[in-house]
């Protein structure tokens, strides 16, 4: 999937747009068993409950794709004959009618999550999406003429957290007392869109996983339900490539080599969202490999580098730059000390030896300060005085 297509979901998520005729799911609490069940009605629903809901299945649908949006992919042999697929096309097929299927999910959710001292709520929906057709000279069609229903299940699993006290006007007493809701349902941690919107279609090969911190994928989770191999992480490509670069390029690691790397692939970055290509950003080895050559680095480091993103990565790996660097902090540890500078100004950074003993150094400029009080830089003595 990529951007234009999740926005058009998104879009697509409010009470006067959707075909959501109810909204399913289950409280459990942190003994994993259920406490209630929810089947309720979107239609009888005031607009503001509604929102709140369909708000919290779209937040199922946000982030950063290959970040926070994974791409779970089922092998044909699952497609044609599993168990998983068989129960994520039964609630599809039943449009969640059905109790004892829902039931059967929910366990399977249960038992493989853990969400530690927390309760939460699971919750679904169903909704048949009739696609408009689109055409480069004729734009849109007028609502209503379509070639194609694309039908899918959405799934969110949100924490339930105790409400924080405030001051709230009671208006028979005519004054103010501390209150506060006794539980308060928060944005999900995961979720998922079956079958995927590829092309303005669905894909029944494929599922959009959401994960609201991209470190935790619930890997868990995912094997019980989807039974794949789980994707790594945003974390875990991050460890990966800067074990890949260091291993690789040793001595030649140098703070200019990394400089010009962050610089590149962040510029990189900041091009894509400017376009707005609605495409995910990738970046292969071999164009990571081209930007370490211009920095100086020999071929057999780099042809080094490559062979270990293969081992890591999987052979001609496309990868998402966003996953390899932290686009907004440029951060140096030397030791005890810390400096953070703006990514786009982290050529200011520069290492000289003097007398012997490296250093780091930083052009002060003219305003320095503390914590945010400004202080003097001493420099030489005026020869004046």
């Amino acid at each position: 999937m990529n951007q234009k297509e999740l926005g058009e979901l998104r879009r697509r998520l409010r009470p006067e747009k959707c075909a959501v005729k109810c909204i399913y799911g289950c409280y459990v609490n942190t003994k994993k068993e259920i406490i209630s069940y929810l089947d309720e009605s979107l239609g009888r629903m005031s607009g503001q409950e509604a929102e709140k809901y369909l708000g919290l299945l779209k937040k199922a649908l946000s982030g950063t794709l290959g970040k926070h949006l994974i791409d779970v992919v089922f092998s044909t042999g699952q497609v044609m004959d599993s168990d998983e697929y068989r129960l994520l096309s039964a609630l599809r097929e039943s449009e969640l009618k059905s109790g004892e299927i829902r039931e059967e999910f929910y366990r399977k959710v249960i038992d493989s999550l853990d969400m530690g001292d927390t309760n939460y709520v699971i919750l679904l929906a169903y909704d048949a999406y009739d696609v408009p057709v689109r055409s480069r000279d004729a734009g849109e069609r007028p609502e209503g003429e379509s070639d194609s229903v694309y039908r899918f299940i959405l799934c969110c699993v949100c924490p339930v957290k105790d409400g924080k006290m405030e001051l709230g006007y009671f208006a028979g007493e005519n004054e103010f007392h501390s209150c506060a809701p006794e539980q308060i349902v928060a944005a999900p941690e995961l979720g998922f869109l079956f079958p995927a919107f590829d092309n303005r279609a669905a894909n029944i090969y494929n599922v959009l996983f959401y994960t609201r911190s991209p470190g935790d994928l619930h890997q868990d989770f995912l094997d019980a339900v989807f039974h794949t191999e789980p994707p790594m992480s945003a974390g875990e490509q991050r460890e990966a490539f800067e074990s890949a670069l260091t291993e690789a390029l040793e001595g030649a690691c140098s703070l200019e080599v990394v400089q010009a790397l962050h610089e590149q692939l962040r510029e990189r970055v900041e091009a894509h969202r400017e376009e707005k290509d609605p495409e995910p950003l990738a970046v292969s080895t071999a164009e990571i490999s081209e930007i370490l050559e211009r920095q100086g680095v020999s071929s057999g480091q780099t042809e080094a580098f490559r062979r270990s993103c293969a081992d890591r990565f999987g052979e001609n790996a496309a990868l998402n730059p966003e996953n390899l660097i932290d686009c907004r902090r440029f951060q140096i540890t030397a030791g005890e000390a810390t400096v953070s500078v703006d990514p786009a100004s982290s050529y200011l950074v520069e290492t000289r030896v003097i007398d012997g003993v490296k250093y780091l150094l930083i052009p002060a400029g003219s305003d320095v300060a503390v914590n945010g009080l400004p202080v003097e830089v001493g420099g030489e003595a005026d020869p004046a005085q």
